[in-house]
């Protein structure tokens, strides 16, 4: 039998005052080692001392509000069904978004091939590029597994699970998606701090950020809601970030050109895919 879920004590004043500091807090620690600390220009390639923070942010906070990490979608159910669900849905996605950037590009007579080397992630494209070794892989991985613990256990867990438990699933889900937007808008600030960005192109990126992580966010809580548990949309976010950072388009004219549009349509795609498998699930 499964555990019942702890219901939420706090009054909707509490719910917003914790989840608004845990923002908050997390955000300035992102930004210091974003724009100071650099973890990402090291082999890590990640802003790992960050989302190690978020976790034990997002535990502080469970505390308070007296969760259990099943309390959260962290529980042994169906666990490995779940994740192969994830890891086949990122991998059917992308390999229909990848084959269209390689015929977008080869409609262009540029020659594309796919090249595997690790670098971290960026909409512009790829960035800080970390030869590939078996060291490089294996912090790839482990940094993903900790970036998507951080992420979807702070936003599709502890905010989804108390902004839903006081004012229903489609407010917390709405509420988690812009908050997780809002999250990435710092890769744009660094790009404007770096001179890499103008300060025009960087409100275009993070208009570009807050959708397209908006739109993942809502498909993976979606998938929440669905299954009760985390394990879909953390091996989605884990195969997504994995992907990006090790698979790459490579042409007589660069590389990664089109990384938007294999985003875009990877994404969308997605969606797609879990909001027609929600409305066929509530048909039944």
């Amino acid at each position: 039998m499964e555990n019942q879920q702890t219901k939420i004590t706090k009054s909707k004043k509490e719910i917003i005052r914790i989840i608004t500091i845990l923002i908050i807090v997390t955000t300035i620690v992102k930004y210091i080692e974003f724009l100071f600390i650099r973890t990402d220009q090291t082999i890590i390639a990640d802003n790992v001392i960050t989302k190690i923070f978020c976790i034990i942010a997002t535990l502080v906070a469970m505390k308070i509000c007296g969760l259990k990490l099943s309390d959260v979608g962290l529980k042994n159910k169906n666990t490995f069904k779940y994740i192969g669900c994830g890891l086949g849905l990122g991998f059917f996605t992308f390999a229909i978004s990848y084959g269209f950037e390689m015929l977008l590009l080869t409609s262009q007579g540029k020659a594309p091939r796919l090249s595997a080397y690790i670098t971290n992630f960026g909409l512009s494209g790829a960035t800080s590029e970390v030869s590939l070794s078996v060291q490089a892989l294996i912090i790839c991985v482990i940094v993903n597994i900790i970036n998507v613990l951080a992420e979807e256990g702070m936003f599709r867990g502890f905010i989804l699970k108390t902004v839903t438990d006081r004012w229903g699933f489609k407010t917390g889900n709405h509420v988690q998606a812009f908050l997780f937007g809002i999250w990435h808008i710092v890769m744009c600030v660094l790009g404007v701090y770096d001179g890499q960005m103008s300060v025009v192109q960087a409100i275009v990126f993070a208009i570009g950020y807050v959708v397209l992580a908006g739109i993942l966010a809502i498909e993976w809580g979606t998938c929440v809601n669905m299954s009760g548990v985390l394990w879909v949309g953390l091996s989605e976010h884990f195969f997504n970030n994995f992907i990006g950072n090790f698979l790459h388009v490579v042409t007589t004219s660069g590389t990664d050109e089109y990384q938007i549009v294999r985003i875009v349509i990877s994404n969308f795609l997605s969606l797609g895919i879990v909001l027609l498998i929600n409305k066929k699930k509530h048909k039944s």
